[in-house]
């Protein structure tokens, strides 16, 4: 049974569809009044409906309209209105009895009005909805059996009855489909990039004491733009074992056919000396250009940095939780709070910073709850008077301790904000940082002042261990700057190593000599491959037995001719990089792009453009912006525990790859000032 087709209702505040024979009504046109001047009064008479009320009644349809109520008038720009419509309704009906000819509509005066902007309707297509489905929980990371929650099925059955949601295995065969279609345009993406790309490796936990190993990579691709995806998650059953970061990389290296593109691997936890070894020689098997794995990086700079901080602020907690204490006393009376900032303009303090209770999951929130209590010591010192019962306040030692903690916590704030950025940061930006660190914290650990000394030792300590394993790769990265080159390698290290600094300043440049020597490499001719140079044991050049092309080869020696060409053409590859290092620095402005120099340089640095890209690109971080403070290890959720690894795999790499469509690429400007 088919049902009635759907009525199109216009709703018009001033249109009464009132019957006439419930009216008394006086056709009677009123006398003495001023004659009306709109031409709308041909297609309407007044009606009396009460002492105070009157209507306009339409001559062709009969519909009474608002005109006078009491002391309001109504106007007329809805009876020009009604007798468009009315009149367009008319020239429909006539023409379907098909009349010879049909009244002209007339010409009103139409006053300005707004018009309602309508979108055209679109067919239902139930294929379309499935895939918005299948995105929408994926983006959102909402579970899959929603699909077969009461609630949800309520919903969507309102909106189009017709539309079959389907059950949990519906919604993840949609999820599949939907994965394997970014797969495709991922891999044209990887499959197009000119130079290496590097991998970095985070490993969750998970209640079942299985681990996860999310590997994404990171890459430059033909016009000189970063990319960074998540390529795989893959579960490793014993995730403590030597080989399990291994096996991740040799799974991703084989699903995207990349085994002779790896360059490095960035790593968020210590390995093993043996899992170390396996990461090598995993690197150096499949990829020579990497100074025999010398360039992985055996820790994230995030997490280092959170580790040491995390560390630093357990060193000092007692004094710590004195000043949270204090705060959290604040925050939480609005009354209190009302009096502390009271007590703040009394006293004249200038600081700018307002309280605030930090999430000891994220560093950063306790080192600025620290900040901002100090530059408020003054205020919490009277705090005494508001609050005569409390007497929990910090005491100028304690004061002194957190000043100095902030000090040395600023450090590494500022660099792992850097990483914080919504765009990818290129290697070269971090050595300076990372020096920076080595050499504060190298003096105040051998501070005359016992408190400083005895909090920067051990993050000191801690910092040398990333600096030792990282510096060797930030430092070859600097150099490929030309705002820097070989110069800040040599003044930094200088002030770190003093007289020792020679030696580590040519480990350096040895390692860019080494690294850009295999990047420079020629295949030799076949000829000197066989061992026939054409030159003999005594030095002399070996006769032919004829003359050769055009009867000139023993007279010119143009087989020695051609070893000149080969070694002159192979010492010019090679001095490329000297050309660099011994030109002059670039100005050292804000907003500089490595990249974008790199690429306008690239026909005069052919081959040292090559080494460049693959090194600039290196990560310095395994974890996204989100998870940079990040105190705790991250698990995965009980859910996802329960999905296929393959499901769980596609949920996560798709959402990644939906996420970043619409800004496949983006570009890496260095916006700081690098003072010397």
């Amino acid at each position: 049974m088919e049902s009635d087709p759907p009525v199109n209702i216009q709703m018009q505040p001033e249109y009464f569809d009132i019957p006439l024979d419930d009216m008394d009504m006086d056709t009677e046109q009123p006398t003495k009044r001023r004659k009306k001047k709109s031409t709308v009064w041909e297609h309407f008479t007044i009606v009396n409906v009460s002492e105070e009320i009157r209507k306009a009644c339409c001559k062709h349809c009969k519909h009474l309209l608002s005109y006078v109520n009491g002391p309001k008038v109504s106007g007329t720009s809805h009876l020009k209105r009604h007798v468009t419509r009315c009149l367009r309704n008319q020239n429909h009906d006539s023409s379907d009895r098909l009349t010879p000819k049909t009244p002209k509509i007339p010409k009103l005066d139409r006053p300005k009005r707004r018009y309602r902007r309508t979108t055209a309707s679109t067919a239902f297509n139930p294929a379309t909805c499935r895939q918005e489905m299948a995105r929408m929980i994926i983006l959102h990371d909402y579970p899959l059996e929603m699909v077969e929650h009461p609630g949800f099925m309520a919903f969507v059955r309102n909106l189009n009855p017709g539309f079959e949601i389907g059950n949990f295995g519906r919604i993840q065969g949609d999820c599949g489909a939907t994965y394997l279609k970014e797969k495709e345009r991922i891999w044209n993406l990887i499959e197009g990039m000119p130079g290496n790309i590097s991998l970095t490796l985070d490993l969750w936990n998970s209640s079942h004491t299985t681990g996860y190993v999310f590997v994404a990579g990171q890459f430059i691709d033909s016009d000189w733009k970063m990319h960074r995806k998540l390529l795989n998650v893959v579960m490793e059953p014993y995730p403590d074992s030597d080989s399990a970061f291994s096996h991740a990389v040799s799974a991703c290296l084989s699903d995207w056919n990349i085994e002779g593109k790896l360059f490095s691997i960035t790593i968020n936890q210590p390995v093993s000396d043996s899992g170390l070894d396996s990461l090598r020689n995993l690197i150096s098997e499949k990829n020579s250009n990497v100074l025999n794995g010398q360039l992985l990086l055996t820790d994230c700079l995030a997490r280092s940095l959170t580790f040491i901080a995390h560390c630093a602020i357990n060193a000092g907690q007692e004094t710590v939780k004195k000043v949270r204490d204090c705060v959290k006393y604040v925050k939480t009376s609005e009354s209190l709070e009302e009096k502390f900032v009271a007590l703040k303009q009394q006293l004249q303090v200038m600081s700018t910073k307002s309280l605030s209770l930090d999430d000891q999951t994220q560093w950063n929130t306790t080192y600025e709850m620290l900040v901002s209590a100090s530059e408020l010591k003054e205020v919490f010192s009277c705090l005494d008077t508001l609050e005569p019962d409390y007497d929990k306040i910090p005491t100028l030692e304690d004061w002194k301790v957190i000043d100095n903690l902030c000090t040395y916590l600023k450090l590494l704030y500022n660099t792992a904000n850097l990483l914080t950025s919504s765009s990818i940061p290129t290697t070269n930006m971090f050595f300076h940082e990372a020096w920076k660190i080595q050499l504060e914290l190298a003096r105040a650990s051998t501070s005359e002042d016992d408190v400083i000394s005895n909090m920067t030792k051990p993050i000191q300590e801690n910092f040398d261990k990333y600096w030792k394993n990282c510096c060797l790769v930030l430092a070859i990265a600097v150099v490929m700057d030309p705002r820097f080159k070989m110069k800040l390698v040599e003044f930094s290290f200088t002030k770190i190593y003093g007289e020792k600094a020679v030696s580590y300043i040519n480990t350096v440049d040895e390692g860019i000599h080494e690294l850009f020597s295999k990047y420079a490499g020629l295949p030799l001719p076949l000829a000197l491959l066989n061992g026939d140079s054409g030159i003999g044991d005594s030095g002399v050049v070996k006769q032919e037995d004829d003359a050769g092309v055009g009867g000139l080869g023993n007279e010119l020696g143009l087989m020695d001719f051609d070893v000149f060409i080969m070694e002159s053409t192979s010492q010019q590859s090679k001095s490329e990089l000297d050309q660099y290092l011994e030109g002059s620095l670039l100005p050292r402005i804000h907003e500089f792009d490595v990249m974008g120099w790199w690429k306008l340089n690239k026909n005069k640095y052919p081959t040292l453009s090559k080494m460049a890209r693959d090194i600039l690109m290196i990560p310095v971080s395994s974890v996204g912006p989100e998870s940079v403070f990040q105190t705790g290890v991250k698990e995965m959720d009980r859910y996802r525990c329960e999905l296929s690894p393959e499901m769980v795999e596609a949920l996560f790499c798709a959402k990644d790859w939906m996420r970043c469509e619409g800004a496949e690429s983006m570009e890496s400007n260095v916006k700081m000032e690098f003072p010397i």
